[in-house]
């Protein structure tokens, strides 16, 4: 019969806990070289890095603009706010001390950059609406194909998922500022509490309490039409 239950040696244990020791020093090793890393692409935007900002914006352009774009629905406004957004980090880096992760100091650029713009044009009773059909860029694909379920082969289906983008676009632009911005960071950008909380400048109490009453407010204007 096998035997069960076979005891680990002395010197097994010795092994496995060395292995796991091992694990964990190659671990922080790991962790050690991306910060390093990290602290050193940092320095170079500090020192003024052509190269170091052009790989900032290749990196996070995308990211920031579909941020700003879901912000405003206007691709124009979001377009602008975006390279508004990265000369500001641009001048701003000096005094940037790493205090927040850059990912999250970049974000917060940005939804400043966006809540400034709507304090402008609020200011100018300007209303400002955006077709599904316009073009993003100078690309032939429009803001609508680029949402749509790619999936949604079928007219009528294609139909009813646009209709359901808008009337989520429409919801999320009628949610106060303060909760759209909370709820596109959790649910559409997946944020931590953590670092929805650095982004916004706010305590996670208040980032849990944002989200609650945000979906909450998009549950019942979207009650019956999802």
């Amino acid at each position: 019969m096998a035997q069960r239950g076979r005891q680990v040696s002395y010197a097994e244990q010795i092994a496995l806990r060395t292995h796991a020791e091992l694990n964990e020093v190659a671990s922080a090793a790991s962790i050690g070289v991306r910060a390093t890393a990290e602290d050193q692409f940092l320095e170079r935007l500090r020192r003024g890095d052509t190269a170091a900002f052009e790989q900032l914006v290749a990196e996070r352009s995308g990211d920031i603009y579909s941020l700003l774009f879901r912000l405003t629905s206007d691709a124009e406004e979001a377009r602008d706010l975006t390279q508004e957004t990265f000369l500001r980090a641009f001048q701003g880096i000096q005094r940037f001390r790493g205090e927040a992760d850059l990912k999250t100091w970049i974000y917060r650029i940005a939804i400043n950059q966006a809540r400034n713009r709507w304090r402008w044009w609020k200011r100018r009773r300007r209303d400002a609406t955006v077709s599904l059909d316009a073009p993003i860029g100078d690309r032939e694909q429009t803001i609508g194909s680029g949402l749509r379920n790619v999936d949604a082969i079928d007219p009528e289906q294609e139909t009813l998922a646009r209709e359901r983008e808008l009337q989520l676009r429409e919801a999320l632009q009628s949610l106060r500022s303060s909760y759209r911005e909370a709820v596109i960071l959790r649910d559409v950008e997946g944020f931590s509490y953590e670092e929805i909380a650095e982004t916004l400048q706010i305590n996670i109490g208040t980032v849990k309490s944002r989200l609650s009453r945000g979906r909450l407010e998009l549950r019942h204007m979207l009650e019956g039409s999802l």
